[in-house]
């Protein structure tokens, strides 16, 4: 078995964690009991490129379960946890490669090594692997009959191809899945975000100006969380309807321009490009803290900041200074990436429960309808989503109602007015 890991010594480590997060995902559990006896997977080769966490290798090892030859690399640099990485090699099996803080080249190579599996399934979390399909390695396109992706990012991504008519394999969008977005993207985003800035810093956010840009389900987690720990919130938009919504719900909106200068910790969750760049760089007071809790390490002009400064030293694991030419200091967090996976472990597992259930779902469902598919990004199937959270009640010991035959004829008519 090919594989790329850091050191195969740390596997039992990595089982001991994979164990206790699998206590939080009753749903993918029941998922993985089915198909070890239905194997709708059987024969499938299946790439993903997926953060290498506890939660995704309860994943992986469903997918194996459910009959598919799985191959995982990291879709983060900094996001793979290295004894998890260990132990899908050695104790289960599973073809992977990744290792944190791996440099930009292995990061490709290791993408390469996943699609020399030949694939007929893609599994991504920010649609990198599908790029370098469609830039590089188009001679396995005719072997591939569908994909999924898990992030924002990465859906927006591959709408830009659908839209252009280049997307050459349908791919359902995970992450428009009401049990993905809503939980996955708000709650786990919202605590996992706070936990690597306070993990990477140990500052106390009671008291303090947070500014939070981009209000989607991210930022409404990650505002939500700040809120909580008694930060003063400030959020920034482009959007006027989600500033509107962010007013309603208690924060100060303003512009960046405007947050630059009251901040003393700035957090970008927006998926577009440079959010935070130099004519914020120059209000900011001496001292302030940036991070990213956005897909890729565009959103902060890292360039540009480093152009500005004098001088740069890390000062902590994942904090840099940045030291501006009068002198103010500039902190910048996990080098600009993900911060909850680079200084903090990701997501609860709790939440991505739901979002896996969703992928491994998925690529059942992409394996069965494939073959009447387009070549464009789907929503996921509404029974799929609805099973899910149904499951998902049922495993918190939480029952709902039932609508009467009385209540269904009644919304599916039109005769009976007031």
């Amino acid at each position: 078995m090919n594989y790329d890991v850091k050191d195969l010594a740390l596997a039992q480590k990595g089982k001991l964690r994979i164990e206790w997060a699998e206590m939080e995902m009753p749903v993918l559990r029941l998922i993985r009991q089915r198909f070890e006896k239905e194997k709708p997977l059987q024969g499938l080769n299946l790439a993903a490129c997926l953060h290498v966490t506890t939660e995704t290798a309860n994943l992986a090892i469903t997918l194996k379960a459910g009959g598919a030859n799985v191959a995982i690399c990291a879709s983060n640099p900094l996001s793979t946890q290295d004894d998890v990485a260990a132990a899908l090699v050695s104790e289960y099996g599973i073809p992977t490669f990744a290792i944190k803080g791996e440099d930009n080249e292995t990061y490709y190579k290791h993408i390469h090594s996943v699609l020399d599996t030949k694939p007929h399934l893609t599994m991504d979390d920010g649609a990198d692997t599908v790029g370098v399909i469609h830039s590089d390695r188009k001679e396995l396109i005719p072997g591939i009959i569908g994909g999924t992706e898990e992030t924002t990012t990465g859906v927006i991504r591959l709408r830009a191809m659908a839209i252009d008519g280049v997307l050459k394999y349908p791919i359902i969008a995970v992450n428009d899945a009401d049990t993905k977005h809503l939980f996955d993207n708000r709650y786990g985003t919202g605590q996992s975000t706070i936990d690597g800035i306070i993990r990477a810093t140990n500052r106390l956010l009671a008291g303090n100006y947070l500014v939070v840009a981009g209000y989607g389900w991210c930022g409404r987690g990650a505002a939500m969380r700040a809120r909580g720990m008694g930060a003063k919130v400030i959020v920034t938009e482009v959007n006027p309807t989600k500033a509107l919504e962010a007013v309603m719900d208690g924060f100060e909106v303003m512009t960046m321009e405007q947050a630059a200068m009251i901040g003393d910790q700035f957090c970008t969750l927006t998926g577009d490009i440079h959010v935070l760049r130099p004519e914020h760089f120059k209000l900011m007071k001496d001292g302030a803290i940036i991070s990213n809790s956005g897909h890729f390490n565009v959103e902060i002009d890292i360039e540009g900041l480093a152009a500005m400064s004098k001088s740069c030293r890390k000062v902590r694991e994942f904090v840099d200074e940045y030291t501006m030419e009068d002198g103010r200091r500039i902190y910048l967090l996990g080098e600009g990436r993900l911060i909850n996976l680079a200084a903090a472990e990701g997501h609860p597992a709790a939440v991505m429960d739901m979002s896996f259930a969703n992928q491994a779902l998925c690529a059942e469902y992409m394996a069965k309808n494939a073959a009447s598919l387009e070549r464009k990004v789907y929503t996921v199937p509404k029974d799929i989503d609805e099973n899910i959270a149904l499951l998902k009640l049922t495993a918190m010991e939480v029952t709902i109602d039932t609508l009467t035959e009385e209540q269904v004829k009644y919304l599916a008519s039109w005769e009976m007015g007031t």
